[in-house]
């Protein structure tokens, strides 16, 4: 009779106590060295039932970090209207942002076509880091045309969401003009920020919002962890 390997073992063990609530999602499972005590195993093979458990899409490594219980993807739809804290409430998550850069610079070509600005006109620059319960899930990054909404780089240290922002600076609404959806491989630093591995698959998505007289009043670039992530499309 063939013996079972330990690894796997100790891979149902933990299965197990994810079933069973011992570790919620999101959860830090102990680490190598406590389950290793455990277990009475080396760290090998303690990182051989991990690494059979990521692949199972049950656990998440983070680098520094270190192994989580997989989230559910959170539901995020790409329609004509798309709030970031509406879709997530909506999913039951809670949501919340983190300013990486906000800083005023001249438009580049690309900017200045999806904003119908001139290049080098100035542009108001946003990036942030987007989570669903605390879990980092997407990193954006939001230019404006400073002509149009002055304030609102001020306004985004006051508030955590853009539609907020965009309120305050007198457009109360705004809808998706175009959107284009792209399979990308996280650079070091998007994956620092995601908590993923270096080249692990991200999607990105580029869009124009306008006002309601169809004036751009944003192009935003989003890039999005793709395992944490159901990107859904409202016709």
């Amino acid at each position: 009779m063939t013996r079972r390997a330990i690894w796997k073992s100790i891979a149902d063990s933990l299965t197990t106590d994810i079933a069973g609530d011992k570790y919620a999602p999101g959860d830090k499972l102990p680490t190598e060295a406590e389950l290793s005590a455990r277990f009475g195993v080396n760290r090998h093979t303690v990182r051989r039932a991990l690494q059979d458990m990521s692949e199972k899409g049950l656990v998440l490594s983070r680098r520094g970090a270190g192994v989580f219980v997989a989230s559910k993807p959170a539901d995020y739809p790409i329609g004509r209207r798309v709030r970031f804290t509406q879709n997530l409430r909506a999913a039951g998550r809670s949501a919340s942002r983190e300013i990486i850069v906000l800083e005023t610079r001249g438009a580049d070509v690309r900017e200045a076509e999806a904003l119908n600005i001139a290049p080098g006109d100035p542009v108001h620059v946003y990036e942030g880091l987007s989570k669903a319960d605390g879990q980092p899930i997407a990193l954006g990054r939001s230019v404006f045309p400073a002509a149009r909404v002055p304030d609102i780089l001020s306004v985004l240290n006051d508030v955590s969401s853009v539609t907020d922002a965009l309120a305050r600076c007198g457009i109360s609404d705004y809808t998706r003009a175009s959107t284009r959806l792209t399979a990308k491989l996280a650079t070091p630093t998007q994956a620092l920020h995601l908590r993923l591995r270096d080249n692990a698959p991200i999607l990105r998505t580029v869009n124009i919002n306008v006002d309601p007289n169809g004036v751009p009043i944003e192009y935003g670039h989003t890039w999005f962890a793709g395992d944490r992530v159901t990107l859904t499309v409202e016709l």
